[in-house]
């Protein structure tokens, strides 16, 4: 399960003993064992044993700190509306910005209550005793002497009134200069002159397992700081664009925004979620690297918008089962599941069901690695892909076009018709295949269902309870658009389809669905010894 990036997800991890590490460093080699020499050894070292840290540890962090923490800054942050709680399909799990106001911890009168249920400030009433009011605290740092700081874009969003607490205690207004959700980075600034701050390090970064240092804001506990290690690069947490660096120095609520150091003083990270089965830290948090932040950051102050390239192509993760089904050996690249009607892959000749392998020579790993590397072009630039289609390679030229912004793309994939009908019970119906009931895609199915349109296919009248697509959610009102490499507007078009899947030794076929303004591959079995329903 992958953790979402303004809060906690819950999950088990299992834990490993790691007693023989006391013994790395001594040169001994522990007795293998044998028949011969089965009982437990005790191995003695020569000389008293002593207490001291590795080679590179080092003795205290307190040098380290006393330099780098007047840069860092407690945000407390007043909204008016809503915050976004997470990612889609993590909705649930709680805001990792500590809630402030009365009954917050560090705040007068703090104490277990004093909260409404979505962290809301239930202060005395008045004028700001409103429900759509929110009061939280973050994390941020100086990364100027003149007033810009670094947070995370989830900390300001929507705020109506930013203050900065530094280490001082001055509490100094501040304003957004720019943000950018999809890194969930932001930049503010406050008015004044000669502030402490700190670098960025982006050339050389620290290795796993490597002390690092985190300070920050944690329950409204500002000037923090915890140690630990760099734990692992390359975590994908769910967000596109940034591949995060794990950290096992604790980090909580509250500790959104705040820089993580290296035993050098130089900012490594952008502490930005936690893993947590309990809604605190459990040691394994997530921070953005430094490379990432210091190139948004610097075009985030310079003025500069944020563009990424751009396909217009929903695309989906090749599974085994979908590599299975396409005949492709090993799971590898992306599968065009949708394209964005005009936009430039369709343009270009893409059609669904493609498997883009390479974008420009450099292999696609997955539906991740394809939208990084797209999203790292510019406007215009050309993008040869190279994509298996009906088991054959072919290139194809896309000139990349402007992604549109996180808000507009969360506003496409949710269109969709506000009132649909009632869904009336159909006729009993045998199942034409796959354990489908298929039916004419007609104005009655339309209004039936709630279609728009200009979705061509055949919809789903029923599906077999017991059906492997039953078990992997297709239902009624679905509208099949595809089959293997052909396209479907009838029952008889999806028996050929699967026919021709099983002249080629498949065991499966990947089916196209229409659903509330989506379309995505699903790959469905197809049952052994049983020849297709005509």
């Amino acid at each position: 399960m992958a953790p979402k990036k303004t809060g906690f997800i819950v999950g088990a991890v299992a834990g490993a003993g790691v007693a023989a590490a006391a013994l790395a460093g001594v040169g001994l080699r522990l007795p293998e064992a044998s028949a011969d020499n089965a009982k437990p050894q005790l191995i003695r070292t020569s000389g008293p044993a002593v207490f001291a840290p590795p080679p590179g540890a080092p003795l205290s962090f307190a040098d380290i700190f006393d330099r780098v923490s007047p840069a860092v800054v407690s945000i407390n942050v007043t909204s008016k509306v809503e915050r976004q709680r997470g990612i889609p399909g993590f909705e649930n799990f709680p805001f990792d910005v500590q809630p402030r106001g009365k009954g917050a911890p560090g705040a007068p009168g703090a104490g277990h209550g004093g909260q409404d249920d979505d962290g809301g400030d239930q202060g005395p009433p008045g004028k700001d005793d409103d429900s759509n009011t929110a009061m939280a605290s973050g994390s941020g740092f100086f990364i100027s002497p003149d007033g810009y700081l670094v947070t995370n874009n989830h900390v300001v969003e929507n705020a109506t009134d930013i203050k900065v607490v530094l280490k001082d205690e001055r509490e100094l207004p501040a304003k957004v200069v720019g943000r950018d959700e999809d890194t969930d980075l932001a930049v503010i600034k406050v008015e004044g002159k000669n502030f402490p701050f700190v670098n960025f390090e982006n050339s050389a970064r620290p290795r796993v397992g490597d002390w690092v240092i985190a300070v920050g804001n944690p329950f409204g506990l500002g000037g923090t700081a915890t140690a630990g290690i760099v734990s692992a690069y390359g975590r994908n947490i769910g967000d596109t664009f940034v591949d995060y660096m794990q950290i096992d120095a604790p980090i909580n609520r509250g500790n959104s925004g705040g820089p993580t150091f290296d035993v050098y003083g130089r900012v490594i990270g952008v502490n930005t979620a936690i893993f947590s089965p309990s809604g605190g830290s459990v040691g394994i948090g997530f921070a953005i690297p430094a490379d990432i932040a210091d190139n948004i950051t610097k075009q985030l102050i310079s003025g500069v918008k944020i563009t990424r390239g751009y396909l217009g192509a929903t695309i989906q993760a090749v599974t085994p089962e979908i590599a299975d089904s396409l005949g492709i050996p090993g799971k590898k690249g992306a599968l065009v599941a949708e394209l964005v009607p005009g936009g430039p892959a369709q343009k270009a000749g893409v059609m669904s069901g493609d498997v883009v392998l390479e974008v420009n020579g450099h292999a696609v790993k997955d539906s991740t690695d394809l939208t990084r590397q797209v999203a790292s072009s510019h406007t215009g630039d050309m993008l040869n892909l190279s994509i298996l289609r009906s088991g054959k390679d072919i290139v194809v030229s896309v000139k990349s076009g402007v992604r549109p912004s996180k808000a507009e793309l969360d506003r496409q994939q949710n269109a969709g018709p506000d009132d649909k009908p009632a869904i009336p019970d159909a006729p009993a119906a045998k199942p034409n295949a796959l354990g489908l009931s298929m039916g004419p895609l007609d104005e009655a199915a339309r209004r039936r269902y709630g279609l728009p349109g200009d979705v061509s296919g055949s919809v789903v009248e029923g599906v077999a309870t017991t059906s492997d697509a039953a078990k992997k959610g297709v239902k009624r009102g679905d509208v099949v658009v595809r089959a293997g490499d052909r396209a479907v507007s009838s029952a008889a078009d999806l028996v050929a389809a699967i026919d021709a899947q099983k002249k080629a030794g498949r065991t499966s076929i990947l089916v196209f669905i229409f659903r509330e303004g989506r379309q995505l591959g699903v790959p469905l079995k197809i049952e052994d010894g049983k020849p297709a329903a005509k």
